[in-house]
């Protein structure tokens, strides 16, 4: 998908009278900046998962895709270590009966199946479109605990590159990402360039009203939007 697709991607579900992106929407979206995501299928249902499977790179991730559940894992809607098509039919099946059970009026537009992200420390980027100030950017320590920790820093977009390095320091998490105790530092310029990306989107795509990648999962050779959130206005 180029920028052009995405923006009448964002079109098209105002239209449709959503306030929302779907989070294969929102990876799309993100990808036409290339920020990278995992690969993925879309599946409907059982008959797919045998074919699908086996287009993407196990260990896989299966996730719900609906615009009624945003916190997936909660309902049961994210299962992980998936090694074959067989145990993606398993996990298909078992994640239709929790859904079920725990949201029983969500709506249901499939299934995500991707390939698992490499292994990183969790950050969450993204932004949000004030009344009175415009768009900002927000960056911070990322995951499940993102509310409980409250680390993040945010500037007025566009950014420049030495704002994104002043918001990167601001944040408590930033010396795992040069390299703490022995580990391996991040790649910090594709870092940096990744937030500069989520600036550009947030001043290309006025109908966005928030974006949110969490976790950004970084690492020594790159960048991953694991998940990603797009309200509209």
């Amino acid at each position: 998908m180029n920028k052009e697709e995405a923006k009448k991607l964002v079109i098209n579900a105002l239209t449709a009278g959503r306030q929302a992106l779907l989070e294969p929407e929102a990876k799309a979206l993100v990808s036409a900046w290339d920020i990278q995501v995992p690969k993925s299928v879309l599946i409907d249902g059982l008959d797919d998962v045998a074919i699908k499977s086996k287009e993407i790179t196990p260990p896989l991730v299966l996730k719900v895709v609906s615009q009624d559940i945003l916190h997936k894992r909660e309902f049961g809607g994210v299962i992980t270590g998936i090694n074959d098509s067989e145990e993606a039919s398993i996990a298909l099946k078992e994640m239709k009966r929790t859904l079920a059970e725990k949201a029983p009026k969500a709506r249901i537009a499939g299934f995500l199946l991707e390939e698992t992200a490499p292994t990183g420390i969790e950050l969450i980027l993204g932004g949000l479109r004030d009344p009175q100030f415009g768009p900002a950017v927000m960056f911070g320590t990322g995951g499940f605990a993102v509310e409980l920790v409250a680390d993040v820093s945010f500037r007025l977009a566009p950014l420049n590159r030495e704002e994104v390095f002043d918001m990167m320091r601001e944040v408590k998490s930033y010396p795992l990402l040069t390299g703490f105790r022995g580990s391996k530092p991040v790649d910090i310029e594709k870092l940096a360039s990744t937030v500069m990306k989520m600036s550009d989107i947030l001043l290309e795509i006025e109908e966005i009203k928030e974006i949110e990648i969490n976790p950004l999962l970084v690492h020594e050779e790159g960048a991953v939007a694991v998940d990603a959130r797009v309200v509209l206005q």
